[in-house]
């Protein structure tokens, strides 16, 4: 491993095991690497591509809802090759990389750190991993299977899941409540009667619940989840909101907003006055708090802090995508060019502080280190079958820059609801994914006028999804693989506390798992989860065959015990379950 600034005559040699690598900087504010490499990976999570040689990659957030494509939620400025060479940069300007025939040139800004690696790929991504600190292990509950819907905006629904779940005879751990808050101060639970407070923090004492009311009891309706074995997670987003003409304006928000004024909690522009999303985004017109000034943190939590205190077990951190100008700054000194890639990772880091490691964070948005402030989600997609295998794309290409915990949408959460042969095959491959969530959008649509669901009840859930369909064997094939995942929890969190310790992802690519058999390097449709599993997913509808490529090593298949060598392509044909095999010991 080597570390250097970059400056106008930046020239270094680096060693690798077969060749020199080379790497040149000068006034034209390119760095050209010249290497022999036939695949290269990382860049962060990303939803069209795994092996990055041939493509041009932007590294940097952007908030896309549905159809990704080679934009990201989560960028890194980290890559490797399959020739044993690694790189760094350490900026959270945006810039490009160009992964070209023999060689890879990037616009990283003069003065960034630059840090190389050399090795193999599990080596590489390690000591990358190693510059951050030590990766953080979910409670064990978070490996069990989530539950969620933009829509249960009352206890009587979040009730009844619980009843539901009883009555489909299926296993759960988590259960993600979005629409619970006022929407506007996003820690207040929507109807509450209280008296808006300029000075100190509401406690759950302050607040009066209606028994006619959206949430009579909260803190009652967590104890009664958490009897169920459920832990309960509640949606958060990173704004001081500017609450619209056709809204109830909310006391406590509107001094929220001139506190963070006064104190200066939030991002300001150059001239001091402060930043505002701009026009045509979403939260349009709110301020978003600065997470690198402490004090910022300490008011943001302590609004928060009774909620904690009444059991609530983690927050679902979405956005963070909001750094849509250079000319701001930060309390770090950072400009909001400087910050643009950084903000959503100080933002997941400060509720990481917040947070007790009992407690869970499952966000949407990232960056370099991502494996400090778990979990990453995949966002926001469509219920297609392309949709699907970007999904797996994301997770594989998130393992390739060390995220070790990262779930999706089961069958994705938007438009039209999913039909039977989707529901199933995106249930089977998050069985074996680290998080298994299903995830639904609120009613109508989460934009109805760019994609109308064209359903006034969008929830995903199995039952729902196989009234709607008609398929008499989806509530019967989806259970048997929930609890399959609750059967494999010993395994998984085995596995995960052995992720955690080694610096190596949880669901990891063949490129990864044995990058020296150039075959592994094009294929993305296939996994490790952990390090005796192999999951070959169906991700094209109306399939029930495929081929499988089984690296080195001795194989079984899962359903059926017939055993396999090795460094082949075998085919598997099933009427329902993917393809599933184990490494024989």
């Amino acid at each position: 491993m080597a570390t250097f600034i970059l400056d106008s005559q930046t020239f270094q040699t680096f060693a690798i095991k077969n060749q020199d690598v080379h790497l040149t900087y000068d006034t034209t504010g390119v760095l050209r690497i010249d290497l022999t490499y036939q695949a290269a990976f990382g860049c962060g999570e990303r939803y069209h591509t795994l092996n990055l040689k041939g493509h041009r990659i932007s590294i940097a957030v952007e908030e896309k809802f549905c159809e990704q494509f080679d934009k990201t939620y989560c960028p890194v400025p980290f890559f490797l090759t399959d020739s044993g060479f690694g790189l760094y940069a350490a900026t959270g300007q945006a810039f490009e990389i160009a992964f070209k025939e023999d060689f890879i040139e990037a616009n990283i800004p003069l003065g960034t750190e630059i840090t190389l690696f050399s090795g193999d790929a599990p080596k590489i991504i390690s000591d990358y991993m190693a510059l951050f600190g030590q990766a953080i292990l979910p409670p064990d509950y978070a490996f069990m299977p989530w539950i969620s819907a933009n829509h249960w905006d009352s206890q009587a629904k979040v009730e009844a899941q619980l009843d539901l779940l009883k009555k489909h005879d299926f296993p759960a751990g988590v259960i993600v409540l979005e629409a619970w808050s006022d929407e506007a101060t996003f820690y207040i639970f929507n109807g509450a009667d209280y008296k808006a407070k300029s000075e100190g923090y509401l406690t759950y004492e302050d607040f009066e619940y209606s028994e006619n009311g959206l949430w009579p009891n909260p803190k009652a309706m967590i104890e009664k989840c958490h009897a169920a074995g459920l832990r309960v997670m509640l949606w958060q987003i990173p704004v001081y909101k500017l609450q619209g003409e056709d809204e109830v304006i909310s006391p406590q928000n509107e001094l929220d907003r001139a506190n963070a004024i006064k104190h200066q909690f939030m991002v300001k522009k150059i001239d001091g006055q402060p930043y505002q999303i701009p026009e045509g985004n979403w939260f349009a017109g709110a301020m978003i708090p600065d997470f690198t000034n402490p004090e910022t943190c300490q008011d943001w939590f302590a609004k928060r802090q009774y909620l904690l205190d009444i059991g609530i077990d983690g927050f679902k951190t979405d956005g963070g995508e909001f750094i849509y100008r250079d000319d701001l700054t930060f309390n770090n000194g950072k400009s909001g060019k400087e910050m643009k890639n950084l903000y959503p990772q100080t933002y997941t880091a400060a509720y990481t502080d917040f947070l007790s490691e009992q407690h869970v964070l499952f966000s949407r948005a990232g960056f370099a280190g991502q494996h400090t402030t778990p979990i990453l989600w995949a966002g926001d997609q469509k219920s297609t079958f392309s949709e699907l295998r970007a999904q797996l794309k994301a997770g594989l290409s998130a393992a390739m820059n060390g995220i070790i915990f990262w779930g999706y949408d089961i069958a994705g959460f938007a438009g039209p609801l999913p039909d039977a042969d989707l529901y199933l095959r995106a249930t089977q491959m998050a069985c074996f994914s680290p998080i298994m969530q299903w995830h639904s959008e609120p009613d109508g649509g989460q934009f109805k006028e760019v994609m109308a669901s064209q359903d006034t009840n969008n929830e995903r859930s199995t039952w729902h999804i196989a009234t709607r369909t008609g398929d008499e064997h989806l509530l019967e094939r989806t259970r048997f693989y929930h609890k399959l995942r609750a059967e494999l929890q010993p395994y998984i969190i085995a596995e995960a506390k052995k992720s955690v310790e080694n610096n190596r992802p949880l669901m990891m690519p063949l490129a990864y798992y044995d990058m020296a058999d150039s075959v592994t390097h094009g294929i993305v449709d296939e996994f490790m989860f952990g390090s005796e599993f192999l999951i070959a997913p169906i991700v094209e509808a109306s399939v029930t065959s495929r081929d499988v490529y089984l690296p080195a090593g001795e194989w079984e298949n899962y359903w059926t015990g017939e055993q396999f060598t090795g460094k082949q392509t075998v085919h598997f044909s099933h009427d329902w379950h993917i393809p599933v095999y184990k490494k024989m010991k």
